[in-house]
């Protein structure tokens, strides 16, 4: 997926297991009547969240953030850093009984159902700290970014001091005398 240097790669606590199947199984037996679908669903997918985890992964690169599930559909995510604008913590109480935490990743100009996040991952050991190192990476990234852009090219606002501002509005004048020069052409007054 990615060629850059690994800054973490997540681990999944085991109660992800549990929770997944423990969740749909209190919801069947709540319901009285699904009682024998919670005992057949416990049964088949044992085999399959097993699978489902080991092809789970969440790796945080100096660049991006990637992500590999699914069993039939895998799925490859490679979400640039740079795009990231949250990554939204979720907990359940079924969730919060397993000590687990989830978090979604939410990006700018992202192409999922609205109110929807992009990605969702449920189970990573110290989900909390791996939330802060993304964000902190794409904060670093970010800065880095920005201290090696050019003034001209940048979408910073204006800078706050005085002198930089006179500075600035010298530089927009005189390059818009120029333009207007060059617009108005060799034989026009």
């Amino acid at each position: 997926m990615s060629d850059h240097t690994v800054l973490w790669e997540a681990e999944f606590n085991p109660s992800v297991k549990k929770y997944w199947l423990m969740a749909p199984v209190l919801l069947f037996t709540c319901l009285i009547v699904t009682i024998p679908i919670a005992i057949l669903y416990y049964i088949i997918a044992s085999f399959f969240v097993d699978r489902y985890l080991a092809n789970m992964s969440c790796t945080l690169t100096e660049r991006t953030l990637d992500i590999k599930k699914g069993i039939w559909n895998k799925t490859e995510s490679t979400i640039p850093l740079e795009k990231i604008t949250d990554l939204q913590m979720f907990q359940g109480p079924i969730m919060r009984y397993f000590d687990l935490h989830g978090f979604k990743v939410e990006t700018a100009g992202q192409s999922s159902t609205a109110g929807g996040a992009l990605v969702n991952i449920v189970g990573i050991v110290d989900t909390i700290g791996f939330r802060k190192a993304v964000l902190a990476q794409r904060d670093r990234l970010h800065d880095r970014d920005t201290s090696t852009t050019p003034r001209a090219t940048r979408n910073d606002p204006v800078p706050a001091s005085g002198g930089e501002q006179v500075e600035l509005m010298r530089e927009m004048r005189d390059m818009l005398a120029r333009i207007e020069t060059h617009l108005k052409g060799p034989h026009e007054p």
